[in-house]
């Protein structure tokens, strides 16, 4: 395994919308892989591919915490089939937005269908903060950020803090 950079707004990649996994093999294990050391390292609970310059649909995730010790999730073409009907309101941060926290509403729980890294299809009830998390990842497949939560005052007072930060690293 090995880290990855992870991309940082302004950078226009994360825009893109990513495209669908042909399949599941040891090229995409590798990168699930890769992906997790990242997201541990980094530290974060998820990390889309894009957000390490990959545009495919693929994403990794575990939100348990230090006593429960690792449970992570690998989801190739994730896709929300149920949507709950109670909302929850969590602050969320991002690996490609540091130091920028959003408080967003989101569904309470969903169902998602996926592929599991041995290409088998799964599909998962989920709820809390696993739920907001599954929603934040599947944003970065399609191209959207926490800061399209935000005004649109306060989405360009952050941009234009990262783009004079990149013009200074």
């Amino acid at each position: 395994m090995s880290k990855l950079d992870i991309i940082t707004i302004p950078d226009p990649i994360l825009r893109e919308i990513s495209t669908p996994i042909e399949r599941v093999d040891d090229d995409v294990r590798q990168l699930m892989d890769d992906m997790l050391e990242t997201m541990y390292d980094a530290p974060g609970v998820g990390l889309a591919a894009i957000q390490v310059g990959v545009p495919k649909r693929l994403l990794v995730l575990d939100v348990a915490d230090e006593e429960e010790g690792p449970k992570p999730f690998f989801m190739a073409n994730p896709e929300i089939v149920r949507l709950g009907d109670t909302t929850r309101v969590h602050e969320e941060g991002c690996l490609s937005i540091p130091g920028i926290h959003v408080e967003i509403e989101r569904p309470g729980d969903v169902v998602v269908r996926y592929v599991d890294r041995r290409g088998e299809p799964q599909e998962l009830a989920a709820n809390g903060l696993l739920a907001t998390a599954i929603q934040h990842e599947l944003d970065h497949l399609d191209g959207r950020l926490i800061i399209d939560f935000m005004s649109r005052l306060k989405r360009d007072m952050v941009i234009r803090k990262f783009k004079k930060q990149a013009r200074v690293d």
